[in-house]
């Protein structure tokens, strides 16, 4: 018998000045038997960095053929693919030519990714954006999770502040070169 996903409720008071983004998030994500802890909480980290309308979770893990989050305008098109861990280059050819934007946030080591694209042929990779989160930031983050989390999020800079659980979590989102 195959295990269901697991539920986690998040509400979040999110604050980009970045962006110029101010919103109170109510968010229900599922999370897949074989996501890790880590991935959910950059999947989270990352819908709020991305914010906007038309913002939506997909199936993720449990179809391959989607991003972990998409972003779409009122037709349905993408507008913008965005993409959790270490996607390899064939899906980020197809990610880049399926949406106008493509975006990867990754908790695992940058470098890892980048060696991976090195010499790959990705449809306009010269466009990819690739964003790294502190491991340390996310480890952090991880240990206050539960089943409901609150937290507040404020982006300054490229610097991430979150409010959890009495706690004050600081890092920075590194964007690099691909």
């Amino acid at each position: 018998m195959a295990l269901g996903s697991t539920i986690y409720n998040f509400e979040i008071q999110l604050s980009d000045v970045d962006r110029g983004v101010y919103e109170a998030l109510s968010l229900k994500v599922a999370r897949h038997p074989s996501e890790t802890e880590e991935h959910l909480a950059t999947r989270v980290l990352a819908y709020c960095l991305e914010h906007t309308e038309g913002i939506a979770f997909s199936r993720g893990v449990a179809d391959p053929d989607e991003p972990a989050i998409s972003v779409r305008d009122l037709t349905g098109a993408y507008r913008a693919w965005i993409d959790i861990g270490s996607p390899d280059a064939a899906r980020l050819h197809r990610a880049s030519k399926a949406a106008p934007r493509v975006a990867v946030y990754t908790h695992k080591d940058p470098a890892q990714l980048l060696g991976q694209l090195a010499g790959a042929r990705v449809h306009r990779a010269e466009f990819l954006e690739l964003y790294s989160f502190e491991r340390r930031l996310v480890s952090e983050l991880v240990s206050h999770l539960g089943r409901r989390t609150t937290f507040d999020l404020s982006v300054t800079d490229r610097h991430l502040f979150i409010s959890v659980g009495g706690a004050t979590l600081t890092g920075e989102i590194v964007r690099h070169a691909v």
